[in-house]
């Protein structure tokens, strides 16, 4: 039986390289989907394919509106989707389990399972936020384009189309998606409304707002975008001094929130049986759940000690 155990870890660590290779690095080099090939269907499929791909479907379905779904996704910058997300999710989760009962044991292999689904949505929650940070800073840039483009004659929809052409990612992706959408029918105040509630801008809050207003009214909407432009140039200087003094705040909060899980990890390998009472014993549930209760609390307020709103 212990020889069984690391053959069967070697084996879940290929099936992950090989999920790696064929699942998430190879549909980013597709350059055309094989829907888009193949309209009218493949006549060619086996009855393993078909049952796979309605597989796909069902759980695309089923987590569309949960973690992983495609909205979040697409929030984090991920071209991929929700089912492979999930089975790649899945698969680490396995892989680490293996790795940590062959490290430690039983109670390793339980956290390191459970964990890596909360790193994974961790992990999308800090590429959006990076994201959204990166479409703030550009859009004052950015701003400047559109209002160079209605200069030029352009019409509003002209003007976020060239800016789409010329601003950096992800600038360029979101002001695609809103000339995308009006093209096929939508509005464009909606198609505006809707990225900035996305992207959680209230700059391009105000952009959309001028945007809407001067549709109604009339008037010079580049002089106005200008306005709002030098508005949103102050609020990205306040923004970048506030981050600066909040700097070294956020970085101790980090550290003493993962200073428990990491003293605890290195206990569970060095010593697997020093921290097993905390398991086995009543009352060590009751005190990882004092701990976990008090953990919460104190990561509550050090983040709103951390974060401030302006």
């Amino acid at each position: 039986m212990e020889a069984i155990i690391p053959i069967l870890g070697l084996l879940l660590c290929l099936a992950g390289l090989l999920v790696l290779l064929f699942v998430v690095i190879k549909p980013f080099g597709a350059s055309l989907s094989a829907e888009r090939r193949r309209p009218f269907g493949d006549t060619d499929k086996s009855a393993f394919s078909s049952f796979t791909d309605s597989t796909v479907a069902v759980l695309d379905k089923t987590i569309g509106g949960g973690p992983y779904s495609r909205r979040r996704l697409e929030e984090a910058g991920l071209k991929m989707p929700p089912s492979n997300f999930l089975f790649v999710v899945l698969s680490a989760s396995a892989i680490l389990a293996v790795l940590g009962f062959l490290l430690s044991g039983a109670v390793l292999a339980i956290v390191l399972a459970v964990a890596s689904p909360i790193v994974a949505w961790l992990a999308l929650s800090v590429l959006a936020d990076r994201k959204r940070s990166k479409f703030d800073e550009q859009l004052a840039d950015n701003l400047m384009l559109v209002t160079g483009g209605l200069r030029a004659g352009h019409s509003v929809l002209a003007a976020i189309d060239a800016a789409a052409k010329e601003a950096a990612s992800p600038s360029s992706e979101e002001f695609a998606r809103v000339v995308n959408e009006v093209r096929i029918g939508r509005d464009l105040d909606t198609a505006l409304t809707e990225t900035a509630a996305r992207m959680k801008s209230d700059d391009f809050s105000w952009i959309s707002q001028a945007i809407q207003i001067n549709r109604e009214v009339g008037g010079d909407l580049a002089e106005v975008l200008d306005h709002v432009g030098e508005t949103i140039r102050e609020r990205g200087e306040i923004k970048a001094q506030v981050k600066a003094l909040s700097a070294e705040g956020k970085l101790s909060a980090i550290i003493l929130i993962a200073l428990p899980f990491a003293m605890a990890l290195m206990l569970m390998v060095v010593n697997p049986t020093y921290l097993g009472v905390l398991f086995t014993n009543p009352i060590g549930w009751v005190m990882l759940a004092v701990g976990g209760v008090m953990m919460i609390i104190g990561s509550l307020w050090m983040r709103k000690t951390i974060q401030i709103k302006f």
